[in-house]
Parts: C-alpha cells; sequence; structure tokens
C-alpha cells in the first residue's frame, strides 16, 4: 500500500495549474484565487483622522486640567475643516480629518459644556486619538498576493485601497457522479437493499466550497456500459472527473474496467483510515479521480487528498492545511498499521473528544465533530497525549 505523503505527493506532482484569468469584481470575489499581486496606490487613511469622537486641540493650549476652550468649527466624517484657530477646540467625529494646527484628540466623555466654553477634563499627549496618514498601509505597499483565495478580510482589504476588480484564474469545471444501483434520492422510496445517495450531497458541497464549476451527471448504474459513456460525457469540457463508489474489484465494480477502457488508471490503496480505495487516472483532457463508496472514507479522502490536488490546480500558493497541538481527553489503545483520520472536537476544557464509533460507514461523526485527527500508523493515544488536530475550519475552508 502507498503512504498517505507517497499517494499525496504523487497527486500534487499531476496537479498542473490552470493558466486561464478572468477579472471579477471585488465583490463577488470570495473563494477566488488571485492571479497577479495587488498593492495599493493610496495611503490608508489618506489623511490624519480622528480615532473617536471628540474635540481636536492643541496639545499647548490645554497645560492643566480644566481649562476652557470656544469651540471653532464642526467637523463631521466626510468634511474637511479649516485650520484650527489659536485657542480654540474644533469638535470633531470618527474618521473625520485632524485639521492643520490640531495635534491631539480629547475624547468627548473627558470634556464638558460650561456656556458657551468647552471645559477640558484631561491634559491631551500629543498624538492622542490621532490616527496618522498611512498607519495601515502605504502607498505602494502590496496588499494581496498571488495565488491566495479571497476572504471576505481579503475584499474588505482590496476595497480599502480601491480596487474595484481583481485578475483571478478561472475556476476548476469538475463533473460529479456517483456508481451504484442500490443507490436512491432523497424523497424516493427505498426499494429492499436500496440507500439514499448521501455522497452525492456531500461532495457537491465540498466542492462548491472549494469554489468549483459543478457538473451533476447524478447516479449512473452498475454497468460497464452506462459507466463508459457517463464517463465520456464527463470528459468533454471538464478538468476533474470525480466518482464515488465502485473503485473496488468486486464483480458490480465498473468503474476501474470503463477508466481503463476510456483512457488511462492507477488503483491505489492508500494506507489511511478510513479510504483504503482511491483510483487516480486520466479520461482524454479531463484528470480522473474515484473516492471510495463509504461515505466517512469518501468524505476523509476527499479533505486529505482531493482538496489539496483542487487547491494547487487553482493555483493556489498553500495546498496543505496547518494543524493544531492539542490534549487528546481520551484513549485509543488500539493501534492501527494504517495513518487514521478520527473524527473528534474540542470539549469544554480545550481538550480533544473522539467519536465513540469511527466506523467509516457513520456519517453521523462528520456532522459531530470538529475536525479530524491526524493518527500516525501504529500510534497509540492516552488521555493527555498532544496530538495533531486538523480543524473543519482549515479543510473547509
Amino acid at each position: 500500500m502507498l503512504s498517505f505523503e507517497e499517494a499525496l505527493g504523487q497527486l500534487l506532482a499531476g496537479a498542473t495549474p490552470v493558466t486561464e484569468t478572468e477579472m471579477v469584481t471585488t465583490l463577488s470575489s470570495r473563494g477566488r484565487v488571485l492571479a497577479a499581486d495587488q498593492s495599493s496606490a493610496i495611503d490608508v487613511p489618506p489623511l490624519d483622522n480622528s480615532a473617536m469622537d471628540g474635540y481636536a486641540v492643541r496639545c499647548a493650549d490645554v497645560p492643566e486640567v480644566g481649562v476652557k476652550l470656544p469651540v471653532s468649527q464642526r467637523i463631521p466624517a466626510g468634511s474637511m475643516g479649516h485650520a484650527l484657530a489659536p485657542v480654540s477646540a474644533a469638535r470633531i467625529f470618527t474618521g473625520a480629518p485632524v485639521p492643520p494646527g490640531a495635534d491631539a484628540v480629547v475624547m468627548q466623555e473627558m470634556c464638558s459644556v460650561d456656556g458657551e466654553s468647552l471645559v477640558i477634563g484631561q491634559i491631551p499627549k500629543p498624538g492622542a486619538n490621532i490616527r496618522t496618514a498611512g498607519e495601515d498601509i502605504r502607498c505602494g505597499t502590496q496588499v494581496l498576493a498571488a495565488g491566495m483565495r479571497m476572504s471576505p478580510q481579503a475584499m474588505g482589504l482590496a476595497a480599502s485601497v480601491g480596487i474595484a476588480a481583481l485578475p483571478v484564474f478561472r475556476r476548476l469545471r469538475v463533473a460529479l457522479f456517483s456508481t451504484g444501483s442500490e443507490l436512491a434520492m432523497p424523497g424516493e422510496p427505498l426499494k429492499p437493499g436500496g440507500i439514499y445517495n448521501s455522497n452525492r450531497f456531500q461532495l457537491m458541497g465540498l466542492l462548491q466550497q472549494a469554489d468549483c464549476e459543478v457538473t451533476d451527471l447524478g447516479i449512473v448504474e452498475d454497468t460497464l456500459e452506462a459507466t463508459r459513456a457517463a464517463l465520456r460525457r464527463a470528459a468533454e469540457g471538464h478538468d476533474l472527473i470525480l466518482t464515488s463508489g465502485g473503485v473496488s474489484v468486486g464483480e458490480e465494480d465498473h468503474v476501474k474496467p470503463a477508466v481503463l477502457a476510456e483512457g488511462r488508471l492507477d488503483l491505489w490503496k492508500i494506507a489511511i483510515k478510513p479510504g483504503k480505495p482511491f483510483a487516480w487516472g486520466q479520461i482524454r483532457d479531463a484528470a480522473f479521480i474515484g473516492l471510495p463508496g463509504n461515505p466517512v472514507a469518501c468524505f476523509v479522502t476527499f479533505l486529505m487528498l482531493v482538496r489539496p490536488y483542487l487547491l494547487k490546480r487553482q493555483g493556489c500558493s498553500q495546498s496543505r492545511p496547518r494543524s493544531l497541538p492539542l490534549a487528546a481527553g481520551f484513549d485509543w489503545l488500539k493501534a492501527d498499521l494504517r495513518r487514521e483520520f478520527l473524527r473528534a472536537r474540542i470539549d469544554e476544557k480545550g481538550m480533544l473528544a473522539n467519536y465513540p464509533n469511527q466506523s467509516s460507514a457513520v456519517l453521523t461523526s462528520t456532522h459531530w465533530a470538529d475536525g479530524l485527527i491526524d493518527n500516525p500508523p501504529g500510534q497509540t493515544i492516552r488521555v493527555g497525549d498532544i496530538v495533531r488536530f486538523l480543524p473543519f475550519s482549515e479543510l473547509l475552508a
């Protein structure tokens, strides 16, 4: 059997990034992969401005608490004041430009009004409550790097420097289908021996989460002819064909002979649990990946193998998830020779709890969990041991 690292290495070695790009509005860029570095054409903030509602003053005019100053002007956000008159204060609001001559802002809570005068209840220090021009971003500074996926934070950052549109790599085009005559769709009655097709739904969600353009080809009958026809249809205009089920070697597993008849196939046995059977090949211009039919094995192999492959093909500079070292709150004494991915979640003490049934058919475990424990081959776990935890916030980002 291939080790996990060997399998992932081979997958990534065959993951040629797309080169076609397009321009999208910054407002619609979430999840897209940036195709070129982006720099700021302005300082942020563009002018010294007030960090809060209050009064702009000269520090030299307020040598002690209780000084009274007339209010010479009012400066709301979005307007420009004029030079601060000597021995006076300017009413100013958060984000408004600080008037020339002022060198501090006193928060309104530290001031009071006595007739026509403002009473200053705090001795200000130069620069107090003022955001200086360029404090966040200097003109010409790179703000976003090519190869990153656009997050809501990145969208806001791009907008803050006036970038209205961004160059991104085109989306990957993925054809998806399931095999199995036993499969039924939710809403349909189950025939004897039938099961509902959960893999179709979870893979569709995972591909959409990965910002792929998905063509859903549905459920393909368990015959060689039907599988070959589906593969030919899926190869047209797609970068990847993704299937679940039928990648084993049983008499009703037709994916292997169908792919061999239409293209090239490597059938791998990977030393991971869950998810040992994994198919990888090529049909015309489309790559082919066949995932196991057990729903948890399908889920785990997608996250740990398919997702990094997709990210590299999308042009992402980072395809491997970050992990957290966390303490186990359970004993796991049945070490396996394969690398295990245990469904777990963080408990109220900040330790990891594992789902009691780690079977590859128990889909409840994936919904219950916060992530996966990456447990090396032959490794037992005892309460308090530090393990490598892969949170779904990383795996599903």
